[in-house]
């Protein structure tokens, strides 16, 4: 198939799955220059200019829909700016520059710059607040979890698709005191956890590959911004993921009508929240399961990236080595 036969095919353009990487390379090496230095602002800050500048350069037209915050909250990727050069496909975007900035500060595993990328309209705009979520890889029938079911029961039936005992299934959630119950209910089972500090986003992407993360099934609360984002990549490698918005306070209510979104009580389901053709980009900052951090050397710097495309199932992993420095200074 020629490149003219896959762009008709497809509405977006092949050739932005290097230009994505690019963007979450650029904000990864800008955040690593500040881990383990204590200062979360800096880093994050570090990683929203590098990521803004080379979203500019992309051939895009581009709204932020998950961002930074509102514009009275953030100056630079807040949601709804426009990003790009105007001059290509009009698209939502999706971004974390920098998931787990304490984790970065303290220079501890899986801290990550994250950027998805989808057809306009494709990605849901979530409010600031908290999601409830169950996530499991691919190769499984649709349908095998739901976010409603107990504990056991979703354990079970994973175990069961999976042709291994309960006990051999691999939880993944978030260490918060809101998930007491959720950590007890899954020890009943007695199932090994895989509890995280944060980094939300990398704890469902662990489950595109059980074999080599030891995760088998994400659950629990975590943010609704970080639900559209990691269901941008299970769309990719054919995941399957529910979630479910918890507004707890007067303005995550208002916040969320603003964003048109009336149905508070909603589930739903990954190609829901991330639909049409999906770019899906991340770059490690910090060593973890899932990527390598961005290394120093003398004469180079090396990344580690893995880039996703939904409408090919395409996933690429990408070792990155650069020589010439000054590409990663602000202009």
């Amino acid at each position: 198939m020629s490149h003219e036969d896959e762009t008709s095919k497809y509405k977006l353009d092949r050739l932005l799955t290097l230009e994505v990487a690019r963007v979450t390379e650029r904000a990864a090496v800008s955040a690593a220059r500040m881990r383990g230095r204590g200062d979360e602002k800096a880093a994050d800050q570090a990683a929203v200019d590098a990521m803004r500048r080379e979203l500019n350069r992309l051939p895009i037209d581009g709204t932020v829909v998950i961002g930074e915050g509102e514009r009275d909250e953030a100056p630079m990727l807040y949601i709804g700016e426009k990003v790009g050069t105007k001059h290509g496909p009009k698209v939502d975007i999706a971004l974390d520059p920098l998931e787990c900035t304490t984790v970065c500060a303290k220079n501890l595993p899986n801290s990550l710059a994250v950027l998805a990328l989808a057809e306009d309209g494709g990605l849901l705009n979530a409010p600031d607040c908290y999601m409830n979520k169950i996530a499991i890889g691919p190769g499984y029938p649709e349908g095998i979890v739901d976010l409603d079911a107990p504990v056991a029961e979703n354990i079970n039936a994973l175990a069961k698709a999976k042709g291994v005992k309960p006990e051999e299934i691999n939880v993944c959630v978030l260490d918060r005191p809101r998930h007491d119950k959720l950590i007890a209910d899954i020890r009943e089972v007695g199932c090994a956890l895989r509890l995280i500090g944060d980094g939300d986003i990398a704890g469902v992407i662990h489950c595109t590959t059980p074999e080599e993360t030891g995760i088998d099934l994400y659950m629990g609360v975590g943010g609704a911004p970080e639900g559209v984002l990691a269901a941008a990549a299970l769309r990719c490698v054919g995941g399957q993921m529910q979630g479910r918005l918890v507004i707890a306070r007067d303005d995550q209510y208002e916040r969320a009508e603003r964003m048109g979104i009336t149905d508070l009580n909603r589930k739903y389901k990954m190609e829901e929240l991330a639909s049409g053709d999906v770019y899906f980009a991340a770059t490690g900052v910090t060593d973890g399961n899932f990527l390598q951090g961005v290394k120093f050397e003398k004469n180079r710097i090396m990344t580690h990236t893995c880039v996703m495309r939904s409408s090919t199932g395409t996933v690429r992993w990408i070792e990155g080595e650069h020589t010439d420095f000054k590409k990663f200074y602000l202009d």
